[in-house]
């Protein structure tokens, strides 16, 4: 009896101590958000009045959303936004925590800092939250999931707004409202717009991407969706699983260490870096988190399941000048997108005569299939069919 009175006061003095320490560490917390808050609000400068109402006016459970936006709001929102916006997207993003199930059961860091956001990257802030959340509603009413959620909006989004990839749109870093007025979007549009659109219904997303691939072909943007403490990635044109895309071999090659050519994910709360902006590279109050690994591990996970199931083969592509000129010291690069049937499947660049003459772009596709390989030469863009077998296929392609 004495043994067991005893192991009872230690148990009892262990947790009185654990729940010490916990009641230090909410002090903490509490203090540090008050210190942020605090900060924030004395560099809104005429503006500090609208943010003190959006503290006052906002009903007690959402008062955490309201502190987290204000304190970590980059210096033009803190100067500039009026309470009337801040309290409706405010609104909107608990409507949305209320309504849908899946949205209950995220942690509260992932609810602040991936759902209840009025903004992405750095485009103009629109007041999309409540017209989002009405036209997107009605696809995940019967859904259960996070995962049936994510699909219904990707299956719908785009016949929902009428949006579609055009470079003639007028800017890289539109607004959800500006694209939907326009029909159209650049990637960087697109990614800003599904991520609204996921986070109208309560759906965790960020928007994703690189400054300059790995072979210098350009910037791409994409989102990344939670799940069960997991990102994965899908695009406004999706893929019919996650984590399944054209550009995944090329972000498998990316460089963690090079800001041009590594992987950032997008993020409203202060981060370990910033997320670079391919329209504007001085530009650095948008948080970011280097995600390049994650990336690479997914591209070997899909290479050696590839090299596995014996399904697969290569096309490899060549790019010259001309026909009479065909010797390794004549290869050009050139940009080359694959397709099968009207999904792309890939992308990449031929080498020039700088890369090891067996440095050649290659493409893992499926047997026994036809490829539509497309380009641009002297005379402009050029489809050329390629028939697959059963042993790997060079193409080689001229530029004049």
């Amino acid at each position: 009896m004495m043994k067991l009175r005893a192991l009872f006061f230690a148990l009892s003095v262990s947790l009185f101590n654990l729940c010490l320490a916990q009641s230090a560490d909410t002090r903490a917390n509490a203090k540090q958000d008050d210190k942020l808050l605090e900060i924030a609000l004395s560099k809104a400068g005429k503006n500090r009045a609208s943010l003190e109402k959006v503290l006052k006016d906002v009903p007690e459970n959402m008062k955490e959303g309201a502190v987290f936006l204000i304190s970590y709001m980059p210096q033009r929102d803190l100067e500039s936004l009026s309470s009337d916006f801040l309290l409706r997207n405010i609104e909107f993003a608990y409507r949305a925590k209320e309504k849908f199930p899946w949205t209950k059961q995220l942690p509260d860091s992932i609810f602040l800092n991936e759902v209840l956001p009025y903004a992405v990257l750095n485009e103009n802030r629109d007041e999309w939250r409540e017209e989002l959340f009405n036209r997107f509603s009605k696809y995940v009413e019967s859904c259960k999931t996070l995962r049936e959620a994510i699909a219904a909006v990707n299956k719908n989004i785009r016949d929902e707004v009428r949006v579609d990839y055009n470079t003639q749109r007028k800017r890289p870093d539109q607004s959800p409202s500006e694209s939907i007025d326009q029909g159209m979007a650049s990637c960087s549009g697109l990614s800003i717009l599904l991520t609204d659109a996921f986070r109208a219904v309560g759906i965790p997303s960020r928007v994703a991407g690189t400054l300059n691939w790995f072979d210098n072909r350009g910037n791409h943007n994409w989102c990344e969706v939670w799940i069960d403490g997991k990102w994965y990635f899908t695009e406004y044109y999706p893929d019919k699983e996650l984590n399944r895309s054209w550009f995944l071999a090329d972000a498998g090659k990316a460089d963690a260490s090079n800001r041009e050519h590594a992987i950032y994910a997008s993020s409203f709360k202060a981060a370990e870096t910033y997320f670079p902006l391919a329209w504007d590279t001085n530009l650095k109050y948008v948080n970011g988190v280097n995600v390049t690994p994650t990336y690479k591990a997914l591209y070997k996970e899909q290479q050696q399941q590839i090299n596995i199931d014996n399904k697969h083969t290569a096309i490899y592509v060549i790019a010259y000048e001309s026909k009479d000129k065909t010797t390794p010291e004549d290869r050009k690069k050139c940009n080359v997108d694959i397709f099968q049937g009207k999904d792309q499947i890939g992308g990449g660049s031929t080498k020039d005569a700088r890369q090891d003459a067996n440095d050649r772009l290659q493409f893992a596709v499926e047997k026994n299939k036809i490829y539509t390989l497309k380009y641009n030469n002297k005379q402009g863009t050029v489809e050329k069919q390629v028939k697959v077998d059963n042993e790997p296929t060079t193409v080689t392609i001229f530029l004049e």
